[in-house]
């Protein structure tokens, strides 16, 4: 076979394979508790590396590995608040995204707030945190970084 036809077979293929992780990913999303993996739709939140290294840290010498929920609140300066917690269970209404084996769970209610956010552990002279570091569904928010506005 000549190159231009393997090339030509190539990238239709690879057209084929992302169609396909396309509509598996809209299936998923529309079963509300599947783990959907890293980066599989627009609408994955994503875990940092930081992230990632600060959640196995904690798992560290604990038997029972804890995932990172993030629900979002209202109050806070800027009418509504990310909230981080340590969870050991889900509930029906949870989607849960997950990167090299540390899992975030947010609720169904919280996910149209966070959808396509991306979430980091900072470390910092006052504090050290986990904090949603950018939020396509947000227009602005307070300097703490824990509260913020949503698009009308």
């Amino acid at each position: 076979m000549s190159k231009s036809v393997i090339n030509r077979i190539t990238s239709k293929f690879a057209y084929r394979i992302r169609q396909n992780q396309r509509i598996l990913a809209s299936s998923f999303s529309s079963s509300s508790s599947a783990a959907l993996p890293e980066d599989s739709s627009p609408g994955a939140v994503h875990l940092t590396d930081n992230c990632v290294r600060r959640m196995k840290e904690l798992h560290a010498g604990d038997a029972d590995e804890k995932m990172l929920r993030l629900s979002v609140e209202a109050g806070g300066c800027s009418g509504f608040q990310y909230a981080f917690t340590l969870d050991d269970k889900t509930n029906s209404d949870d989607r849960i995204f997950e990167k090299d084996g540390i899992k975030l769970v947010v609720d169904d209610i919280s996910y149209d707030f966070v959808k396509g956010a991306t979430i980091d552990y900072v470390e910092e002279l006052i504090r050290s945190a986990f904090q949603v570091t950018t939020n396509p569904s947000a227009v602005g928010g307070c300097s703490c970084k824990s509260s913020f506005m949503v698009k009308q």
